[in-house]
């Protein structure tokens, strides 16, 4: 996670915990049975709903999320325009090399799919059913943890529903009263908490990082296959930039001087005046 994105998580938390506390006792929101009912429930539809192996990806995916950071588009641009003057300097083949340092798996794939010699046709369906699967995997962990946020809630009321029995079931007798109000009120509380704190935004997350890395894999891949077509470099460059936001980019842009130079604007503009000059004169 970024510094800036630990600060902020801290200082949110910091001031959702003091909405609590500012009026009110903290141990008042806490209740052992609410608890239970939300988070065993809520555990125990995902086990019916998903496969174990499912959650355990789900899990491994984020964290990885949170602890490994991305590498920036300008980056991968870099490397790949290295690669672009290595592989005219020495060879296609010079690439296997760098091929076993990156450690980025797309790269690694897609290098491996040039130094093999495969056709430009043939690298570009390989690359593109490789981001294919890779979204629709990544789009099966998102559905993962919606669902949970959507199971939270549910069992919230379920507890609500099973304190409120209890007070039913105990009216005439103080104590068990006030030992089912909280159990009512708390579940609807945990429920909601862990749905909107936690795991939509944990989906959020998910999908986000998830199109930063597409992004990535499309350069790549026009990366690579402008490098087994032995595109010059600096075309190379321009074309990879196009990717980038107009502030990450490197260029500066052509003058104007130079425009009217390439596209001989002005020797066309004075040839259209002395031509109406003429035709202006009887």
């Amino acid at each position: 996670m970024k510094n800036s994105n630990l600060i902020g998580l801290i200082l949110s938390c910091g001031l959702f915990i003091v909405g609590f506390v500012i009026h009110g006792n903290v141990s008042l929101y806490f209740n052992l049975s609410g608890l239970l009912i939300v988070c065993g429930g809520t555990f125990s539809a995902a086990l019916i709903s998903f496969r174990f192996e499912q959650l355990r990806i789900v899990t491994k995916v984020l964290g990885a999320a949170y602890r490994k950071p991305i590498m920036k588009e300008t980056e991968i641009i870099n490397i790949l325009i290295d690669l672009s003057i290595r592989s005219r300097m020495d060879g296609i083949l010079s690439l296997q090399d760098k091929e076993s340092e990156t450690t980025i798996l797309f790269l690694r794939r897609a290098l491996g799919c040039l130094v093999d010699g495969y056709k430009i046709d043939q690298i570009r369906d390989i690359l593109n059913t490789e981001m294919y699967f890779f979204r629709l995997r990544r789009e099966d962990s998102e559905r993962v943890l919606r669902a949970i946020a959507d199971y939270l809630p549910a069992f919230g009321i379920v507890g609500s529903v099973v304190g409120l029995i209890t007070m039913l079931g105990g009216i005439g007798d103080t104590s068990v009263i006030l030992q089912a109000i909280p159990i009512a009120l708390t579940s609807t509380l945990y429920g909601l908490i862990f749905s909107n704190f936690f795991f939509l935004p944990f989906a959020s997350n998910i999908k986000e990082r998830t199109n930063q890395e597409l992004l990535l894999q499309k350069i790549i891949m026009e990366g690579v296959i402008s490098i087994s077509s032995e595109l010059n470099p600096v075309i190379l460059k321009t074309k990879l930039e196009s990717f980038l936001t107009p502030s990450d980019r490197e260029v500066q842009l052509v003058s104007y001087a130079k425009i009217k130079e390439r596209f001989s604007i002005e020797r066309e503009r004075q040839k259209e005046t002395k031509y109406r000059e003429s035709e202006a004169k009887p």
